[in-house]
């Protein structure tokens, strides 16, 4: 009940109550962009959705376009911006997404979409993270992001698939809420029992 009810509708709510919210913090950080970097606030790119289907995902845009001598992009490094380091630290590049949950194609809770050029590379295994609708943090990101190997992310998004409840997510949630950044490499592995652990 809770997986296909519940979350659903306490994920509409709760977006729209943060929208209302968040909106001074939503248009200071827009206008920022506009005067410090220039170019368009949003960066708009196709992922992978639910049941693989691909649909828009929104973020504030931390990187500016410049390219080298032939016309390449510059490493991610040498393209993030100041705002858009803070932005990126702080997770606030991530907001955007609470207008993709209200479009019904992200949750506050889920594994990360990832770009649709990824889906041919996973196995059936992998695919496996796509029975669920993607989310703006989830098991993964709350246990080291970035620094985790691929085969760790798709064993902690399949742990939460098959483990999904209303406790997992608020204990989900309440990590991300309180790591410093909202994403820090935190020890989550209490959450896994021992004999599902690598």
């Amino acid at each position: 009940m809770y997986r296909k009810y519940v979350k659903s509708t306490a994920d509409f709510i709760f977006a729209l109550f943060t929208i209302v919210l968040f909106l001074p913090v939503f248009l200071i950080i827009i206008l920022l962009i506009l005067i410090f970097d220039g170019f368009n606030p949003f960066f708009i790119q196709d992922r992978v959705g639910k049941d693989a289907c691909s649909f828009r995902i929104y973020k504030f845009k931390t990187m500016n376009d410049k390219t080298d001598f032939e016309g390449k992009l510059l490493k991610e490094d040498l393209r993030v911006t100041p705002l858009g380091r803070i932005l990126r630290q702080s997770g606030l590049d991530e907001i955007p997404q609470l207008f993709n949950i209200l479009k019904l194609e992200m949750s506050f809770i889920g594994p990360r979409p990832l770009p649709v050029y990824y889906i041919d590379l996973e196995n059936e295994l992998q695919r496996d993270r796509h029975r669920v609708l993607p989310g703006i943090t989830g098991l993964a990101q709350i246990t080291g992001r970035n620094s985790l190997k691929w085969p760790q992310k798709y064993r902690l998004d399949n742990y939460y698939i098959e483990n999904q409840s209303f406790w997992l997510d608020f204990k989900i949630l309440l990590k991300t809420l309180l790591s410093s950044n909202g994403y820090d490499a935190l020890n989550f592995e209490n959450v896994i029992p021992e004999k599902n652990a690598e």
